[in-house]
C-alpha cells in the first residue's frame, strides 16, 4: 500500500514503524507536521491509500482527514484521551495500559477505533521513555499492521468510540500534566518520589530543589540507606550521580539534572553532579564506583560487560570508563565476552549535550570522539577472546558503529539501527574499516549516504548483524549467553588463533582507518564545514523542524534487501 506518515518528529517509534512497513513491501513517504499547509501539500503530493501518524502532537487539518483515512496512534487504551497519557499511567500506577489506533476527526483522540492492544505495566515504575520504546512501541506496531489489513478490506467499518469496549476501566479525557501535578517533597517516601520522576523521564523532568538550587531532575534509582534529613545530599558516585535522602529509610540516586533556564534554549540536561557543582557535595563521600557499568561472569568460559548509559550518550568520561572496564574484562580468563547495553537504548554515540554545554565545544567534541574510538580500538584489537556485541536496544549514529568492531554482532528483534544522523559530522568509530568488512563497500556507502534507519531483517540481509534473538529483554539476555557458549564450543580456539595471526596487520589497519577518520572529523569540528555547531544547537535545544528532510520525503524504497553474497553488488 502507499502509506504517508505524518509526524511531529521522526522518533524511535516512527523509525521502527517505517522499517517494519518497508520490510513488508509497503511504499512509505514521511511528512513532518510543520503547519497545516505543509501537511495538506504533503498529502496531495503523496496521494496515499492511508495516512498513519505514529507520533503526532498536532491536529491533522480537516482537509486531510476528510479526504484520506488518517489513523492516529495514541499511547493509551480505548477511551483514553489527552497529551499526557503515559505520564498519568505511570503516576497513577495503572496495572494495565494500552495503545489505540483511531481515526482522526475534529476532536482530538475521539475518532472511531481501528485497532487496540493492551499490556501489563511493570511492577516497578518504568521510565516513561522505556515504557514508550518497549511495550508501547510493540503494541503500536501490532496496531499499525492490523490497520493496514483492515484498510485493504472494503467491508471494514471502524467502531465509534462511544460503542467501543473499554479494555482499561476509568479512562477518559485527561489534561496536560503540569509541574504542579508532578510535584513532590523530599520528605515523602522514596517510592512515591521515584514514580513521579520516572513519569517525567526523559521529558520534561520534575522541578525540585537540591542544595538550595531549583533544578529539573531525571534518571532516578531507589536504594536503601540510612535516615537523614530529607533532601540532604548523602554522597555521589563515579557516574556523577548524587544520592538524596527521602522521607523514609531510602535514598534516590539522581543521575541527570537540568538547570532552570534563565532564557530559552539555555537549560541543558547533564549529569546531576555537573549541574549542582562540586560545592554542593564537597562535604559528602564518594559512594562506590560506577553503577552503570557491570561485569558478570556467567561461567568459566563466558563473561559479560553490561553498560547502561543514560540515553546512550557517551561523554568522554563515560567512554573512558567503559574502555577501561572493557580492557579489564578482556584480560580475564574467559573465552568469550559479551558487550551488552540497556534494553532502552544501546548507544547513540557521543554526548551532544556534554559538548554543547562545554566552555569549548570543539575541544569537547574532539575529546569525545577520541574517547569513544578507544572503545572501538580495544574491541577490534583484542586477540584473547571471542567478542560478541549484543545490541539490546536502538543504536544510532556512532553508537551503531561501536558494536561492529566485535567478532560477532547479535541483536534483539524490533531494534532499529540508524547509522549516523545528519548532524554535521562525518563520523569515526573505525567505521571506514569495520562497516565495509561486514557489508561490502557498496552497501556501506549506501548506508552512510542514505542516513536512514534499518530494521533487524534488513541488517541481517546485508550482514550488518549476524543473528537476531527474542524481542523481550530477559529472554534475549538468556539467549545471548547460550549463543556465546555455543560459539565457544564450535569456534574457539580457531577464531582466537586467526586473530592472533593477523594481529600485526590488523593493528596497522586500525591505525590507518582512525587517522583518516580523525582527519575528516577535525575539519568537521574545528572548521565547522558541515554546520555542526548550528545542527548541534538545534538538536540540543529540540528545535522544531522547519521542513521535511528531502531524503525522508522522497525515500520510497520497497525494503527488499540483497542476499549476503550479493550485498556488495546491490
Amino acid at each position: 500500500m502507499r502509506v504517508l506518515f505524518i509526524v511531529s518528529a521522526f522518533n524511535g517509534l516512527s523509525q521502527r514503524a517505517w522499517c517494519a512497513l518497508r520490510g513488508a513491501g509497503h511504499d512509505i513517504t514521511v511528512e513532518f507536521a510543520i503547519d497545516d499547509n505543509t501537511m495538506i501539500a504533503g498529502a496531495h503530493l503523496a496521494d496515499p491509500d492511508i495516512i498513519i501518524c505514529p507520533y503526532l502532537k498536532d491536529r491533522v487539518p480537516e482537509a486531510v482527514w476528510r479526504r484520506w483515512p488518517t489513523i492516529i496512534i495514541h499511547p493509551g487504551p480505548v477511551g483514553d484521551r489527552g497529551p499526557s497519557s503515559l505520564d498519568w499511567a505511570i503516576t497513577n500506577a495503572e496495572p494495565v495500559w494500552g495503545v489505540t489506533a483511531l481515526q482522526a476527526v475534529a476532536d482530538m483522540d475521539a475518532g472511531p477505533i481501528w485497532a487496540t492492544r493492551t499490556f501489563p505495566m511493570p511492577d516497578e515504575p518504568p521510565r516513561k521513555s522505556s515504557l514508550y520504546n518497549g511495550p508501547v512501541a510493540d503494541a503500536a506496531i501490532a496496531c499499525i499492521f492490523e490497520v493496514l489489513d483492515k484498510a485493504a478490506d472494503s467491508r471494514f467499518v471502524p467502531t465509534p468510540l462511544e460503542q467501543a469496549r473499554r479494555t482499561v476501566p476509568g479512562t477518559g479525557l485527561r489534561p496536560l500534566m503540569r509541574q504542579a501535578d508532578r510535584a513532590f517533597g523530599w520528605d515523602e517516601p522514596g517510592a512515591h518520589i521515584l514514580r513521579r520522576i520516572r513519569a517525567a523521564d526523559s521529558t520534561p523532568g520534575v522541578r525540585t530543589t537540591i542544595a538550595g538550587r531549583d533544578i529539573y531532575v531525571y534518571d532516578a534509582e531507589l536504594v536503601m540507606t540510612r535516615r537523614e534529613r530529607p533532601g540532604t545530599i548523602l554522597g555521589h558516585n563515579d557516574d556523577d550521580a548524587v544520592l538524596i535522602a527521602t522521607g523514609d529509610a531510602t535514598g534516590l540516586w539522581i543521575g541527570q539534572a537540568r538547570a532552570i533556564p534563565e532564557q530559552p534554549d539555555t537549560g541543558i540536561k547533564l549529569p546531576a553532579a555537573d549541574v549542582l557543582g562540586p560545592a554542593a557535595f564537597a562535604s559528602t563521600r564518594r559512594i562506590g564506583g560506577s553503577r552503570r557499568i557491570q561485569y558478570i561472569r556467567h561461567s568459566t568460559d563466558v563473561g559479560e560487560l553490561n553498560f547502561d548509559i543514560y540515553n546512550g550518550a557517551f561523554s568522554p568520561t563515560r567512554s573512558r570508563r567503559l574502555a577501561a572496564a572493557l580492557r579489564k574484562a578482556l584480560a580475564r580468563h574467559t573465552r568469550a565476552l559479551i558487550l551488552s547495553g540497556s534494553s532502552d537504548v544501546y548507544s547513540n554515540g557521543i554526548d551532544l549535550n556534554h559538548i554543547h554545554a562545554a566552555n569549548d565545544p570543539a575541544q569537547a567534541a574532539w575529546a569525545s570522539i577520541r574517547a569513544i574510538n578507544a572503545i572501538c580500538r580495544t574491541l577490534a584489537a583484542d586477540t584473547s577472546q571471542i567478542t560478541i556485541a549484543a545490541i539490546t536496544g536502538n543504536a544510532g549514529a556512532g553508537g551503531a558503529m561501536v558494536p561492529l568492531s566485535a567478532d560477532h554482532v547479535v541483536t534483539r528483534q524490533g531494534v532499529v539501527i540508524n547509522p549516523y544522523y545528519n548532524i554535521g559530522l562525518t563520523g569515526s568509530e573505525l567505521h571506514t574499516l569495520v562497516l565495509p568488512d561486514r557489508v561490502g563497500a557498496v552497501a556501506a556507502r549506501r548506508l552512510l549516504t542514505d542516513r536512514m534507519p534499518v530494521g533487524v531483517e534488513y541488517a541481517l540481509g546485508v550482514g550488518l548483524v549476524d543473528r537476531n534473538g527474542p524481542a523481550a529483554s530477559t529472554p534475549f539476555a538468556e539467549w545471548v549467553v547460550e549463543a556465546a557458549h555455543v560459539v565457544v564450543a564450535s569456534q574457539w580456539p580457531s577464531v582466537v588463533e586467526a586473530k592472533q595471526n593477523r594481529a600485526p596487520r590488523r593493528a596497522a589497519e586500525l591505525a590507518y582507518a582512525e587517522a583518516v577518520e580523525l582527519g575528516e572529523m577535525a575539519r568537521d569540528i574545528f572548521d565547522d564545514r558541515q554546520r555542526f555547531s548550528e545542527r548541534r544547537h538545534a538538536f540540543v535545544a529540540k528545535h522544531r523542524p522547519t521542513a521535511t528532510p528531502l531524503h525522508l520525503a522522497l525515500h520510497r524504497q520497497s525494503g527488499r534487501f540483497p542476499a549476503r553474497g550479493q550485498a556488495t553488488a546491490a
